[in-house]
């Protein structure tokens, strides 16, 4: 299963889920899952915002390395899974192709219980992006659960 975490830039939100998901499918041992992330309207190649690499580090993920992409029509059909951080995020994926496995990240995790977009912390201080990383560790954590559950419900 793959599954793509999308944001608008690929520099904050969408890098810290990346990394967040790839650190909860260690520790819970699941092969086969792979992760990947992508911005709606992307500067590709650019690198982790300052705040997302700080905070990424401050929990051991090392986001040094990421560099944005920007998404598009083959990044779509690639992917199993595509949980947004916004509803516009969720349309530009099913603009491309991806009817029926967009869904927004927290809509996903709470099972339609919020429909709340993920805050971005693009601009803000520290904590700000402290506060976005509590909540994509949250929501990430319940849509793993989720996925899983769904998976082994399939005949």
């Amino acid at each position: 299963m793959h599954v793509l975490f999308l944001c608008t830039g690929n520099t904050c939100r969408s890098p810290l889920a990346e990394a967040i998901a790839r650190a909860v499918a260690a520790e819970r041992g699941l092969d086969g899952v792979t992760v990947s992330s992508a911005g709606a309207s992307a500067w590709a190649g650019a690198s982790a915002s300052d705040g997302s690499l700080l905070v990424g580090l401050e929990h051991d993920l090392d986001l040094s390395g990421h560099r944005a992409r920007t998404l598009t029509r083959e990044i779509v059909a690639q992917s199993d899974l595509i949980l947004a951080m916004g509803p516009h995020h969720v349309e530009a994926a099913e603009a491309l192709g991806g009817e029926g496995k967009s869904f927004l990240l927290t809509d996903y995790a709470t099972r339609g219980a919020s429909r709340n977009p993920v805050s971005d912390p693009f601009g803000g201080d520290l904590d700000v992006y402290r506060a976005t990383w509590e909540e994509l560790d949250r929501q990430i954590r319940s849509a793993v659960d989720r996925a899983l559950s769904e998976r082994e419900s399939r005949p």
